[in-house]
This record gives structure tokens, C-alpha cells and sequence, in this order.
């Protein structure tokens, strides 16, 4: 089921495009990262797909709603986290949570139930009674995703959420990003930071320019985009057995890093598939000891490079 789909979502801000001709469709319960160097659209496809800007052209929608900037309905099944969330600093964050959820005319008992599990949930249990103007900004970014959730929402959408941390309120953020995965909540995760995104991410489209590139599930982006590159490890001397890859049809190159209690080299292979299929049966023949063999993939880095490489050539 389609939680999110765009048609030819456009946005232009007088001569300049912010976003052209969008085609986007994304699952029921995927975390889906939406990558692009800063100025590619991602903010532009936040705004649109949470009704907080109108598209020039096209039609989008979530939660099975057509978007527009009337739709009330619609910001009762969906969650907002801006790259720069806002606060009143006075407020605790108990308090903060539960001024939202009366926002959302929630009950009550719900209220005080919902800040009980999302204060769990984001780690600030023990911050609960300070006021938000003494939170750190890992802090101040998870009390933006809890209240996020507060309505329960079908999609949540993170605009940048680990942008500017230090790397220990990144990993806070990521974590509660992982822990949504055992919810019924799609997640829509516009981030430059590609690292976090590998992690915690299903499904990526990449953005540049206002259009974009490619949607793929990372596991098949890599698989795309392999290199192609095998490394194996051996304790004894190799030599003898590199002989015999460097005259098989699918080996491009051979490369050598001995040292004296074992062999190190990486293989480049022509043909992936069928070095895969024959390269285990040559090593077993060989006789040697083998402590460790793998098939290097690409990081979504790499694959991010190489692709905008290819869209400016």
C-alpha cells in the first residue's frame, strides 16, 4: 500500500525551480531517506507533502489524502519535525508534549499516557521536569520527534533531524529513528548526512537540482553500483595461487599486500557472477587457510557520488 505518492510535483519560486516534475511512491512502514547536497529540493518536498507550501504544478498524497492547504483532516494522520523545530523555553517538556496534544484535542488521560511512552521512548524520562531552554540539542531534536508523534501519526516526516549535532546526539536521534521501525509509522527522512541515512534507512531517493535521480532499496542500489571487488586473506604465502587467478578470463587484476604470517589481496573481477560461483571452489582446491573472504560493496557515499557524477556528464 502507497503511503506516499507525488505526480509530477513541481515548485517554482519565479525564474527558479525548486522542485521539478517529482514522481515519488513509497511503502506502507518504510523508512524511506531522501538524499541531496543542501539546495536540492528536499526542504521544497517537506513543505509541499505537508501542506505547508503549495505546488505549481502536480498532485501528491499521503495518508490516502490528496494533499492541499486546507486539508485539516490530513495533519491528524501525519507528524512534522522542521530542520530548525522551535519551542517555547519556559516550558518543560512535559509540558511542552502535553500543550500538543491538547493542540490535537486528544483526551485528557490519553495525553498523560502518550507523554508517559514518547518521554520513554526519546530517552528524556529524566529531563521531563526541566525547562526545554536548558536542553542540549540532541535533546531539543528528540523532544521534536516525540512531539511529532504525539498524535499517533501515519507518517511522520524529519526534515534533517541529526543536522548540526555532535556525533553522540546523532546517535541519540538515529536510535529513536530505529525504534519506529516496530511501529505502524512511515517515516519520510530528508537528511544530507548519507551515513545516518545507511543506517537507519529502507529505501533512499536521491535529489539534486530539483529532480530526481533515483528511488531504489539500499541493498539493490549497492548491488548496482557493486565494485566489483573481492578481498581475501591467507596464512600462508599466496603467491602461487595468484598465478593461477591472473590466468582465469573474469580476473581484471590481482593485487598483493604481504607481510610475513600472511597473504592480503584484492581481486577485481570483470564478472561478479561468476567469480561469486567459481572463486570458493579455487580456494578450496588451493590448500591454504583461508581468514577472510569478502565481496566489497560500495557505501551509499560512493553510489552518491558516482550518481551525480553521471548527472552533470
Amino acid at each position: 500500500m502507497k503511503t506516499i505518492s507525488c505526480q509530477g510535483l513541481t515548485k517554482h519560486y519565479g525564474k527558479v525551480i525548486g522542485l521539478d516534475n517529482l514522481d515519488l511512491d513509497i511503502e506502507e512502514g518504510t523508512i524511506f531517506g531522501f538524499l541531496g547536497p543542501n539546495g536540492a529540493g528536499k526542504t521544497t518536498t517537506l513543505k509541499m507533502l505537508t501542506g505547508l507550501s503549495r505546488p505549481t504544478s502536480g498532485r501528491a498524497w499521503v495518508a490516502g489524502e490528496e494533499i492541499t492547504l486546507y486539508s485539516l483532516s490530513l495533519k491528524n494522520k501525519i507528524g512534522y519535525l522542521p530542520e530548525e523545530p522551535a519551542f517555547y523555553n519556559w516550558m518543560t517538556g512535559r509540558e511542552y508534549l502535553t500543550f500538543v496534544g491538547e493542540l490535537f484535542r486528544l483526551p485528557t488521560n490519553e495525553i498523560r499516557t502518550r507523554c508517559d511512552e514518547l518521554l520513554e521512548m526519546v530517552d528524556l524520562t529524566q529531563a521531563e521536569s526541566r525547562r526545554v531552554g536548558g536542553y542540549s540539542r540532541g535533546m531539543r531534536q528528540r523532544l521534536g520527534i516525540a512531539q511529532a508523534l504525539m498524535n499517533k501519526p501515519r507518517v511522520l516526516f524529519l526534515d534533517e533531524p541529526s543536522s548540526a549535532l555532535d556525533p553522540i546526539g546523532r546517535l541519540e536521534i538515529l536510535k529513536t529513528i530505529t525504534r519506529l521501525k516496530t511501529q505502524a509509522t512511515t517515516v519520510f527522512l530528508s537528511s544530507h548526512i548519507l551515513a545516518d541515512v545507511e543506517r537507519v534507512c529502507d529505501v533512499v531517493g536521491i535529489i539534486d537540482e530539483g529532480r530526481l535521480i533515483v528511488e531504489s532499496e539500499i541493498d539493490d542500489l549497492r548491488e548496482h553500483f557493486a565494485l566489483s571487488l573481492f578481498e581475501l586473506e591467507f596464512e600462508e604465502n599466496a603467491f602461487p595461487f595468484i598465478k593461477i587467478l591472473e590466468g582465469l578470463p573474469w580476473v581484471e587484476k590481482v593485487v598483493l599486500e604481504e607481510d610475513e604470517d600472511t597473504s592480503k589481496f584484492t581481486i577485481r573481477a570483470s564478472d561478479m557472477t561468476r567469480g561469486k560461483r567459481e572463486l570458493p571452489k579455487l580456494i578450496a582446491e588451493s590448500g591454504l587457510t583461508l581468514r577472510q573472504y569478502q565481496l566489497v560493496m560500495p557505501t551509499l557515499e560512493e553510489v552518491f557520488i558516482e550518481l551525480l557524477g553521471k548527472k552533470e556528464e
